[in-house]
């Protein structure tokens, strides 16, 4: 990755980051990655005037799924909602680590947010995490008075995987259920498991989500002995990975958006104008120079502030339908 292409303030914020091995020992990795968002969250103002509880749902044929309500402390009438899913190339991450950011996202928003805990590959591979996630959003769904939320205007989002598994999420509810959602809100959705973009190819910086991780995340996802790389993948569902969709109609309008200097952002731009020629409304946003996921690891950065409101903007545009 050339670090010219990065944001100013960004780079700085690069420059002191640490070279990665995720993979050699990923419950490492994982514990290590829940104690520096613990650090970093623990700079930052705490969040005041959003309350929230936890539910264990059951499923038919899975284990239970741990799901957080957020809401306005003050609510006293049905609003919005979104279901948030978190990232993490489907192998890191939890609810937990984005605790912070949604409960941000939920003052910033005025909404109700239903944050889902699910199971990571390897050990679970697809579609353990869309049977999770399905199962929150239906949950979400069939409790609307109880969570007081309005039923016709209910989102799924998320953010890297968690945006990839909404998107997936939008296809299958499309195709299994009766459901209308309001909208898709996807941040640099991991959506493309070919990995044969350019993009795909430039970033190799292990400091950041790079094309090594990709792959890897990829075949642990899909359960595959060999990277796409090694063996372009036959027979991948759609609901795993939303690139491979053959019809993008019907699906709900979508925001998405993504860093100039992300390995997603071809196969974003991509998926934005096949929705959008399938009649999907559909605002893509691209930031010059934000890496992925910039907005909330460097949060401070006047690209990363700028960032985080175009995403609350439109999340709020389309739910209080204010365009």
């Amino acid at each position: 990755m050339n670090i010219q292409l990065v944001d100013t303030e960004l780079a700085a914020t690069l420059e002191k980051f640490p070279e990665l091995d995720i993979w050699t020992d990923l419950v490492k990795t994982r514990e290590m990655g829940a104690q520096m968002r613990a650090k970093m969250v623990g700079d930052l103002p705490q969040i005041e005037g959003i309350e929230s509880e936890d539910y264990w749902l059951q499923q038919a044929n899975g284990p239970e799924v741990w799901v957080r309500v957020y809401r306005p402390e003050d609510q006293l009438e049905p609003l919005p909602a979104l279901l948030w899913i978190h990232g993490g190339g489907y192998c890191l991450g939890s609810m937990e680590a984005d605790d912070h950011v949604v409960r941000q996202m939920a003052l910033e928003v005025n909404s109700v947010i239903i944050s889902v805990d699910y199971r990571l590959a390897p050990e679970h591979p697809f579609p353990a995490a869309l049977n999770d996630a399905s199962t929150a959003l239906q949950w979400l769904a069939d409790n609307t008075d109880k969570l007081l939320v309005d039923p016709a205007r209910i989102a799924i989002g998320g953010i890297s995987a968690g945006a990839g598994l909404a998107a997936g999420l939008a296809l299958h509810a499309r195709d299994t259920t009766d459901m209308q959602l309001a909208f898709q809100f996807l941040l640099c959705p991991m959506i493309d498991d070919r990995c044969v973009t350019a993009s795909s190819h430039m970033i190799t910086d292990k400091r950041v989500w790079n094309r090594d991780s990709n792959l890897i995340a990829w075949k642990h996802y899909l359960h595959r002995d060999k990277t796409p790389e090694q063996e372009l993948y036959k027979d991948v569902s759609e609901y795993a990975a939303a690139s491979r969709a053959t019809s993008l109609s019907g699906l709900p309008p979508a925001y998405i958006a993504v860093g100039s200097v992300d390995a997603f952002v071809d196969e974003n731009r991509d998926y934005a104008q096949r929705l959008q020629a399938a009649g999907v409304s559909t605002q893509f946003e691209v930031f010059e120079g934000g890496f992925h996921g910039f907005e909330f690891i460097a949060p401070g950065a006047g690209i990363s502030k700028a960032a985080r409101e175009s995403h609350y903007s439109a999340l709020r545009n389309a739910l209080f339908d204010l365009e």
